[in-house]
């Protein structure tokens, strides 16, 4: 006998649309929580600056990304005109170091007042290199102090939210033209003033580099701590610098053929000294104050 199913169908259809949603297997976390009721930010999370944040803003990875590729690219460009116009052995007289010549020689430049015995040592009429000498001028830590300054700038940037490529190239090349005017300046005292002494220029480029380490010490301390640790950072490394690059030049730059000479001569070549030590502060100062805010 046949029978209308209608009313069967219908009532399936009410049920269907009666029936409540199947709840979530997992709880939807992606609009975060937060760690007080009414979503209020726990104590001490209005702090201005801390390595947390200082490490995971991405615009600051960008920034420090963007900032390796230039100082690499410099680095290979360097390294490529020095091949053709300077020779590879005596350059690699400035790069024999090892891991306690760095070690010793940072301590150095931190904290210099200690340090008794400042004269260059010889090897039958040949400078030892800087491994074997703590005196002896290098060039790998300017060269590694620069590529970090480059990597610290492009971070500092980032995290102000003042980061492009034309900013952090316009930062890393005046670094670097500050140093060549420098050295350039210091080659016409020395010729001036008649210095005879085993001076070059890539010892002077050496001294001159050496400021890198107290640029990356205040604007670390910088973000760290605020414009009152820069300030500190920045009087103590300029303070140290000055009495390395003094004690430095008086004994391994200029020499012993200085003593005993004309008294204007040595008025020139001490004026010369004291003028390239009280131009480090400036310097660093210049490169870094716009780096911390």
């Amino acid at each position: 006998m046949a029978y209308h199913s209608g009313y069967g169908a219908h009532g399936s259809k009410h049920r269907a649309r009666a029936a409540p949603d199947p709840p979530p297997l997992f709880d939807d976390t992606s609009g975060g929580y937060s760690s007080q009721p009414g979503g209020y930010p726990a104590p001490g999370a209005d702090v201005a600056f801390n390595v947390n944040h200082l490490l995971g803003d991405p615009m600051a990875n960008v920034a420090m990304a963007y900032g390796s590729s230039i100082a690499s690219h410099g680095k290979d460009m360097v390294h490529k005109e020095l091949h053709r116009f300077v020779s590879v052995n005596k350059l690699k007289y400035f790069f024999a170091v090892d891991t306690a010549y760095v070690a010793k020689k940072l301590g150095l430049l931190v904290f210099p007042y200690t340090h008794q015995n400042w004269e260059v040592q010889y090897s039958r009429d040949m400078p030892l290199p800087p491994r074997q000498d703590l005196n002896a001028p290098d060039l790998y830590i300017p060269t590694m102090a620069f590529i970090t300054y480059v990597l610290l700038a492009g971070m500092a940037l980032g995290i102000q939210k003042r980061f492009s490529p034309e900013v952090l190239g316009l930062c890393a090349s005046t670094a670097l033209v500050w140093v060549v005017m420098e050295v350039l300046a210091l080659l016409l005292g020395v010729y001036l003033a008649t210095v005879r002494s085993d001076l070059s220029t890539f010892h002077l480029l050496a001294y001159s580099g050496y400021k890198y380490v107290g640029m990356i010490l205040s604007v670390l301390t910088g973000l760290l701590f605020g414009s009152d640790g820069y300030y500190v950072a920045l009087a103590w490394t300029s303070s140290s610098l000055m009495y390395f690059i003094v004690r430095s030049l008086r004994t391994a730059a200029l020499g012993p053929d200085t003593v005993g000479g004309p008294a204007p001569r040595q008025r020139l070549q001490l004026y010369l000294t004291l003028g390239a030590a009280a131009f480090q502060p400036l310097i660093i100062y210049w490169l870094t104050f716009h780096l911390v805010r």
